[in-house]
């Protein structure tokens, strides 16, 4: 391993005020920006550090900033919240050639910049080659920490490009050897998304890429996880675009649905190794099944075509609580927590892995590593292959039905026990996750609502398939 780097830098004064008025319009049109549809107000700065020094031809910054904004029911002039603090890498060119014009974030009229054009600077090859050289050598950059595993070789040369795909964060791909993901928006603390590869790495499990390197802040005694750099599946296909190819053929999905419930046994199955379980008892079911009915009558209250179904949905979860009451226990468990056809990946020989282990970035950090029971992550699968029968241009009737029935089978071929034989275990979390995506559907793409309604419907019989 190369000898580490460290240098000491500062940024300089005025960097956000100069910005501030670029970012106010450029980061509201960004995929990854969580806040849509309130204004932004203002900007805190959390960290900026010099990569490149800003007289060059290239000037590159990275910067954590903060962005305000009104809460989301504050009466004008109203309290705002925090806001929520997001990586961004800055780069400044006198002028952006053609190929870097989606990249623009503005042109700076004033403060270190002045006279120069900034952009995000993940879409220039430069930019992103002094990432992974940072990462190569272990590097130590004013508050940033550059990690990577021993035994794992970070070749130079490796030719970088922006995977424009990704929604939540960003990633960049070097030579078909690495991916970098990029966290967008971070908070402090442990991230299960290198947390968890990380401990699947050191138990054996071949079904997660192995992290190869990681970057960390330092600010103010914590540690906020900035990005995490893995091997690239050259060639993969994700689930979903695959199970999409499939039905598009009229071809049946449920060999391949039985090896990803064996991939996710595999991987629960290593996770229980290596992180700690906890036993939930009635008081903790009980806490359980009164969230998912707190969340019904939430949606419910929201989207009025939910609300017929309430009282029969609301009996998965009494039943729950029931079968908690007369001592029934639980395992919990760490999980993927987000666990969908996309979050897989099929390579050319056939072989599944998963990833994007960040959960549900939505919810708190402290709550997304919490010990979770393993069908949390197994009603999101089941629920991913009924999105994808709906997908479809032409129906294809049983399909989401077979696959659903391989899943499960896959699973228990590892795992030593089938979700099905706990009927109300699953129907709780399945119906749960229905009601999410209710609600989820009805804010964001009305479009697709009827997708979970057909869902909610069968999960209200009293034995629901």
């Amino acid at each position: 391993m190369s000898e580490a780097v460290t240098r000491t830098v500062t940024s300089p004064p005025g960097l956000l005020a100069s910005l501030d008025p670029l970012l106010r319009d450029w980061l509201p049109r960004q995929r990854w920006f969580a806040g849509k549809g309130r204004p932004v107000t203002g900007f805190s700065l959390v960290a900026a550090t010099e990569l490149l020094p800003a007289d060059a031809r290239l000037g590159l910054y990275h910067v954590l900033v903060r962005a305000h904004q009104p809460l989301a029911v504050a009466a004008p002039g109203g309290p705002e919240e925090p806001g929520d603090c997001y990586q961004l890498l800055i780069g400044a060119r006198e002028a952006l050639p053609p190929r870097l014009a989606p990249a623009l974030i503005g042109h700076v009229t004033e403060g270190p910049l002045a006279g120069r054009t900034a952009y995000d600077a993940l879409y220039d090859t430069r930019p992103a080659e002094v990432l992974l050289e940072a990462l190569r050598t272990g590097a130590r950059i004013g508050g940033l920490r550059f990690e990577r595993e021993p035994d794992q070789e970070i070749r130079t040369g490796l030719m970088p490009r922006l995977m424009t795909a990704e929604q939540s964060n960003s990633s960049v791909v070097y030579g078909d050897t690495f991916i970098l993901k990029l966290l967008r928006r971070i908070v402090p603390g442990i991230n299960p998304d290198l947390e968890l590869p990380l401990a699947l790495a050191r138990e054996g499990c071949p079904r997660v890429p192995a992290p190869a390197g990681w970057m960390v802040a330092d600010l103010a005694g914590r540690s906020w996880v900035l990005g995490v750099l893995q091997p690239y599946v050259q060639g993969a296909t994700d689930g979903w675009e695959l199970a999409l190819r499939e039905l598009a053929k009229g071809e049946d999905f449920a060999a391949e649905a039985r090896a990803l419930g064996r991939a996710t046994a595999e991987v629960h199955t290593a996770l229980a190794r290596a992180l700690p379980t906890v036993t939930l008892g009635h008081g903790q079911m009980r806490q359980l099944a009164d969230g998912m009915i707190e969340r019904l009558e939430e949606a419910a209250h929201a989207v009025p075509l939910l609300r017929p179904y309430v009282p029969a949905l609301r009996t998965a979860f009494t039943a729950l609580g029931d079968l908690a009451a007369e001592g029934r226990t639980w395992t919990a468990q760490r999980v993927h927590g987000d666990l969908h056809l996309g979050q897989c990946l099929r390579s050319p020989s056939g072989r599944w892995s998963l990833i994007d282990f960040e959960g549900e970035p939505a919810k708190p950090l402290a709550e997304r590593r919490l010990p979770q029971p393993p069908v949390r992550d197994i009603a999101g699968m089941l629920r991913s292959f009924d999105y994808a029968a709906h997908s479809a241009e032409a129906a294809l009737p049983g399909w989401a039905e077979s696959c659903r029935a391989a899943y499960c089978t896959g699973y228990a071929e590892v795992a030593g026990s089938d979700p099905r034989t706990d009927p109300v275990m699953l129907r709780a979390h399945e119906t749960d996750k229905a009601v999410y995506e209710v609600l989820y559907e009805a804010r964001h793409r009305p479009d697709w609502l009827a997708v979970p309604l057909s869902a909610v419907r069968r999960l209200s019989t009293p034995e629901p398939v």
